[in-house]
């Protein structure tokens, strides 16, 4: 493969701003891109205030950032492209092959899609076998995770190994599904959390409460195999899946399929409203950010990398 030190990122909105951050923020030189109205003022807003968290963590090597509204001037040197457009399965489309006209020989393209198919956003392409999905949580300046899907096994290895240099875990996917695997777990939880509503069983702030207070904890540290795999006492999963797996079916079976019925919409929008009390979104963001950062700083202090 070769060495990545520019890096294309087509499209600049939250999660495109954030790449570009943390590209910036390991010595690599970005050159972006994004159409809309506004979007070089807020790239350059967005990318110093995370450059800014990313030294706290002692991620503090600069990059060069260049915007440009000529999509073949950004792709013309770029050794790595990341593709963060909206998430409209037709855009992508028509971007991923204009990307793929463009992009130089060899060039890895990355698609940060949260829920499309690769298969999908490819077909117009004429040499699909280069580009992946590489699906971040947001930020992903941040949050290390990072999914990815390929047809071609060597090309997903050496983006793994890349994203590996930027402090990021990648998990590979054997093979594509909507959602990819964090959003899947992410969505299986969240239906549950709505259907607590709608059945009147606890209020906005508590369901989050529990989570956060509870397993969300646990899950921080390891996933809900390995968890259970302790839950198991010295038998580990084995004598955990014999002797209380069947408990698990029972909850299995009692799990709910809620409809967001304009109902239990304005249940979780006024429980929501009173859980954020007077704080706006940008001060919630900023909670956030500020809970993430000492999280990665303890995981730094315990084994030496976010």
């Amino acid at each position: 493969m070769t060495t990545i030190k520019r890096v294309a990122v087509i499209g600049c909105g939250t999660v495109g701003a954030s790449w570009a951050a943390l590209f910036l923020a390991h010595g690599l030189d970005v050159a972006a891109y994004d159409p809309s109205p506004g979007a070089e003022e807020r790239l350059h807003s967005f990318v110093d205030h995370a450059l800014d968290q990313l030294a706290e963590l002692g991620i503090r090597e600069k990059g060069e950032l260049r915007f440009s509204g000529d999509l073949t001037d950004v792709l013309g040197a770029a050794d790595f492209v990341q593709e963060n457009v909206p998430e409209d399965e037709a855009l992508k489309r028509r971007m991923l092959a204009d990307i793929d006209a463009l992009a130089a020989e060899g060039v890895i393209i990355a698609s940060s899609t949260s829920a499309l198919l690769r298969s999908s956003i490819v077909a117009d392409c004429k040499t699909p076998h280069r580009f992946i999905v590489a699906h971040p949580f947001n930020p992903p300046h941040l949050v290390p995770l990072v999914e990815l899907v390929g047809e071609d096994e060597g090309i997903v290895q050496q983006s793994a190994e890349f994203y590996r240099t930027l402090g990021r875990r990648p998990v590979i996917l054997r093979r594509e599904m909507p959602g990819h695997i964090a959003n899947r777990l992410s969505s299986a939880l969240y239906r549950e959390a709505v259907y607590l509503v709608e059945q009147g069983v606890a209020s906005v702030a508590d369901i989050d409460a529990a989570l956060c207070n509870g397993p969300g904890l646990r899950w921080a540290v390891m996933g809900p195999h390995m968890t259970y795999h302790l839950g198991g006492g010295p038998g580990g999963i084995e004598h955990y899946l014999a002797h209380l797996g069947p408990s698990q079916v029972r909850r299995w079976a009692s799990l709910g399929n809620p409809t967001l019925s304009p109902e239990v919409q304005k249940q979780i929008v006024e429980g929501v409203a009173e859980e954020a009390g007077d704080r706006s979104i940008q001060e919630l963001e900023e909670r956030r950010d500020r809970a993430l950062l000492k999280i990665l700083k303890s995981r730094i202090e315990v084994a030496g990398k976010p």
